[in-house]
């Protein structure tokens, strides 16, 4: 499974804390992420990570396209709701792609803790989940 990983910046330590505290899970899927979180998730976790440029430079829409060509599979967004971000267009856009796209995405840690969790459970077929929600629309 392709999961994206986006941080911003008052969430880095957070995310970097996740991805430790799950890395038998998420070393078994493939990571993208933009500009230093990736950078600081490959460094400081020790995961492989696909690097997009910073969310503010373009990064957020690297994966929105991702998502558009149904080549991202999951999102995991810690977002920071109590700071100004330049880019909130390129932020709302990415969600809405999820939305449009049926991908799930957390944007916080307790829903990114129950995502990557069901991803632990030998049942869970994602791919038959989202091509059923898909196909429902």
């Amino acid at each position: 499974m392709n999961i994206a990983l986006i941080a911003h910046d008052k969430k880095k330590e957070s995310i970097i804390r996740f991805a430790k505290k799950h890395y038998d899970i998420l070393s078994k899927h493939d990571l993208f992420a933009t500009g230093t979180t990736g950078m600081r998730i490959a460094d400081e976790a020790n995961l492989k990570v696909t690097r997009f440029q910073s969310g503010p430079l373009g990064g957020d829409q690297q994966i929105g396209a991702r998502i558009a060509a149904e080549d991202m599979q999951m999102v995991i967004f810690f977002r920071d709701p109590l700071t100004a971000q330049p880019h909130e267009p390129d932020i709302t856009a990415l969600l809405r792609l999820c939305d449009v796209h049926q991908i799930p995405v957390a944007t916080n840690q307790t829903g990114a803790e129950i995502m990557v969790k069901a991803l632990n459970h030998k049942d869970f077929q994602w791919k038959n989940i989202i091509e059923e929600n898909r196909n429902q629309e």
